[in-house]
């Protein structure tokens, strides 16, 4: 039903109206041109008729007065009628004082009397003013009354007593050559209408083709990705269909002038970006050495012990600073390599692994707020860079648990179709602000307007994350209302191979139940987070993802995005971790300049 009234409700296109409009011009000139000739043909024929009944009705009164004179009586229609030369089909009726009759003469020159109903049918047909009756199993008539005045005998010298003659003749001929007509009308009509819609519609078609090749052209650029990246727009309308002599012509050449125009501006803000990209890169790339000398040498002067209090207290400051700039530097060039397509490093990645070490690394940061985890039983597996994936799924958790309330329940799930794996984070807060719902993305903006690291970040957390997603061919998007917020991560999916022996075979021959299958062991999803390893260095049992947090083992957290930092191979030996059959995350040891865990990437 709602398809119906949609194509009901679709406009017509150019070349229909054309169509319509002059086929329908044509059809009412046609139609009135055959009406006017039917009528005045019609009109033709009946007088034509009509003077044919008059010299009949002159012959046959004459006849009739004879007749009357030679009887003394008043004659009947077969008298009047005998031996004379009259029309096929004529009808006389003859009413007199005291009787009435009526004949008509057959196709054969027969005459066949009709009843007397019909000849008084037909006296009250004349005398109300019509000349037009049907008479049964003969047809329509044409008719004309005459009075037949009395006459003197021949043989007695009496007078007669006068009649009433009525004669008609057939409007057969006049019906059939109306019939013809409007059958050769007809025909000629629909022939010229069918051949002036196919001509229109050639000549129609024909001209419109330079629209057609404009509208073509326009639907492929629109279809190109023209808001970021190096785009060169090489569409144009064919020079066969710009021409500008002619009015549709110049359509094309014009929108031929503006892909020009735009493909240059692109082109300069290619460049443009591309500088800004590269300084950026560089600016960051140079303030990590002073940054890093800033930060050590407040490190080297707290640890005197004769420094006054306000002293320690700002190399404190200078310390915290430091490093919140050292962060901001970092997602700047981040950002710049992300952009350059430079930092990924694509290798088969367990994203039912890395939701479960998130969530888990979360708890610790929010305890008061409900943490649940929907993931399948089996490996969710695509081909992207863990760290940056965790990073991802680190930014939005700390997401979810900056810009909520205590008590709000945060839900990851993760779901699979044939194509891609979703990864849904999903909250019961607030909701986000409307107003910065279709800038959440974009660089430096924040959910909340403040600067303060409790509640407004860098605003580069999300940007960073849409880039690392978009980097491995995914996309994110987000819906949010008062109640319910869910951020949507979509990433193609890898589908694994089938294994040639089952199970995880250790190098020694045996099986590492914490890594056989790449599933996580116990204590990765909900053991001792703390759990010590014989070096006695906290540890964390779970699969590596050749990651190491900054400065946050206490918490079994991954730090802010830092893939590559302590990254080990399988059976090497790391600080806190043991060489074995299977590979351990290292974690680093607790510092005071640990940063806090409203330092996690948020909005």
């Amino acid at each position: 039903m709602f398809a119906s009234r949609a194509l009901r409700q679709r406009p017509p296109t150019l070349q229909t109206q054309l169509m319509s409009a002059v086929i329908g011009i044509v059809s009412l000139i046609l139609v009135i041109v055959a009406v006017t000739t039917s009528v005045f043909l019609g009109r033709a024929l009946e007088g034509s008729l009509d003077a044919e009944l008059r010299s009949a009705a002159d012959q046959l009164t004459r006849v009739a007065q004879y007749r009357a004179g030679m009887t003394q009586t008043t004659p009947s229609p077969a008298q009047i009628l005998d031996s004379q030369y009259v029309p096929r089909g004529l009808a006389l009726f003859v009413h007199g004082a005291t009787d009435a009759s009526g004949s008509v003469v057959g196709p054969l020159g027969r005459t066949v009397d009709v009843e007397p109903e019909t000849v008084q049918e037909a006296l009250r047909t004349v005398q109300g003013g019509e000349n037009v009756m049907s008479i049964d199993s003969f047809g329509s008539y044409q008719l004309v009354a005459v009075n037949v005045d009395s006459v003197r005998s021949n043989l007695s010298g009496a007078q007669t007593q006068p009649f009433t003659m009525i004669i008609g003749l057939p409007r057969t001929e006049i019906q059939h050559t109306l019939s013809s007509l409007f059958t050769v009308i007809a025909l000629a009509t629909a022939g010229g209408l069918i051949l002036l819609a196919v001509t229109t519609a050639i000549a129609i078609r024909v001209s419109l083709r330079p629209l057609r090749a404009v509208a073509t052209t326009a639907t492929r650029v629109a279809n190109q990705p023209l808001d970021r990246g190096d785009v060169s727009i090489q569409e144009r309308v064919p020079e066969a269909e710009a021409d500008p002599h002619t009015e549709i012509g110049r359509v094309g050449a014009a929108l031929n002038t503006l892909l020009d125009h735009v493909d240059s501006s692109l082109a300069a803000r290619q460049r443009n970006e591309e500088r800004m990209r590269q300084f950026v890169a560089d600016a960051s790339h140079e303030l990590r050495t002073p940054l890093a000398s800033i930060r050590g040498y407040s490190e080297l002067s707290l640890r005197s012990t004769d420094l006054p209090e306000t002293a320690h207290t700002a190399l404190e400051r200078i310390q915290a600073q430091s490093l919140r700039m050292t962060r901001l530097v970092e997602d700047l060039l981040l950002l710049a390599r992300l952009d350059e397509g430079q930092e990924l490093v694509h290798t088969p990645v367990d994203l039912t692994l890395l939701a479960i070490e998130g969530v888990e690394d979360a708890r610790p940061t929010a305890h008061d707020h409900v943490w649940e985890l929907d993931v399948p039983a089996e490996p969710v597996t695509v081909l992207g860079d863990a760290g940056r994936l965790q990073q991802v799924i680190a930014n939005l958790l700390a997401n979810a648990r900056t810009h909520t309330p205590a008590g709000t329940r945060v839900t990851v799930t993760l779901t699979t179709d044939e194509a891609s794996a979703l990864l849904r984070i999903h909250d019961d807060g607030p909701g986000i602000d409307p107003s910065v719902r279709d800038e959440l993305f974009a660089r430096f903006a924040r959910g909340d307007r403040s600067r303060t690291r409790a509640t407004g970040g860098t605003g580069l957390g999300l940007a960073i994350t849409k880039a690392i997603v978009e980097g491995h061919g995914g996309t994110i998007t987000v819906e949010s209302e008062p109640g319910s917020t869910a951020f949507e991560v979509r990433l193609p999916r890898l589908r694994p191979a089938a294994p040639e022996d089952e199970g995880g075979a250790a190098p020694d021959g045996g099986t590492d139940p914490d890594t056989a299958g790449g599933r996580p062991g116990p204590d990765a999803t909900g053991g001792d987070p703390e759990a010590t390893a014989p070096g006695g260095t906290p540890t964390a049992d779970a699969p590596a993802r050749g990651q190491a947090g900054e400065g946050q083992a206490g918490q079994g957290r991954i730090g802010e995005g830092q893939a590559g930092q302590g990254q080990t191979g399988e059976g090497q030996t790391g600080q806190g971790q043991t060489g074995g059959s299977g590979q351990h995350l290292i974690v680093g040891n607790p510092s005071s300049d640990a940063p806090s865990p409203d330092d996690i990437a948020a909005r």
